[in-house]
């Protein structure tokens, strides 16, 4: 049931379409934090539009029955991460202020659906090991440029605690990484073939 809707081409559609807004959102909910980031940065300043992005090219590849293997292993990896990151970092914000905006709960929310899209469809893409390396030298550069050079998401009731988030951040990529190979590793994916279903 559950492969039948994942793989029905109006779901895709669907899929697309949400994850494309939710991109776009993304970048928006950013613009302050990017008006003020040295250019140097600004590709990796927005981490979760990004990984959404990525995965917004997966499906748009996907619906043609067509591969992008490097786009597919940033996506799982990328949205896993950023998935879970902005679940935890929403409610340790609740934790230290004893509230959450409506927003938050919102992001929490969104950020969960997509740490969970990005596993559902691990079947289906055409990642080897060498496109995991890749996507992983991306991903703990990006904890450099975030923890080392100080262009980590602004969470201001989290700021005393940056260290200890670079730190859980650091280890969050890595078990990222290590979910991706572990659930992609196989060369023969079923992903190779059409599956999808007319409209």
């Amino acid at each position: 049931m559950l492969k039948a809707i994942l793989l029905d081409k109006r779901f895709l559609i669907v899929l697309l379409i949400i994850n494309l807004l939710g991109t776009i959102y993304g970048y928006y909910w950013y613009r302050y934090q990017l008006a003020i980031t040295p250019d140097i940065f600004l590709l990796f300043v927005p981490d979760s539009p990004t990984a959404s992005l990525f995965f917004t090219i997966f499906l748009l590849f996907f619906i043609y029955n067509k591969h992008f293997p490097l786009v597919e292993a940033l996506a799982i990896i990328t949205l896993f991460k950023y998935g879970v990151w902005a679940v935890v970092m929403n409610l340790l914000t609740l934790l230290v202020n004893g509230s959450l905006s409506p927003e938050g709960y919102m992001l929490m929310a969104s950020h969960g659906a997509m740490a969970i899209q990005g596993l559902l469809y691990a079947p289906y893409y055409k990642i080897k090991v060498i496109h995991i390396v890749i996507a992983a030298i991306w991903t703990l550069h990006n904890d450099v440029i975030d923890y080392v050079f100080g262009m980590m998401p602004l969470y201001k009731s989290l700021t005393e605690y940056m260290d200890k988030i670079g730190y859980f951040t650091f280890w969050l990529s890595i078990i990222s990484i290590l979910i991706a190979y572990k659930l992609t590793k196989d060369d023969k994916k079923i992903g190779s073939q059409s599956y999808m279903k007319a409209p």
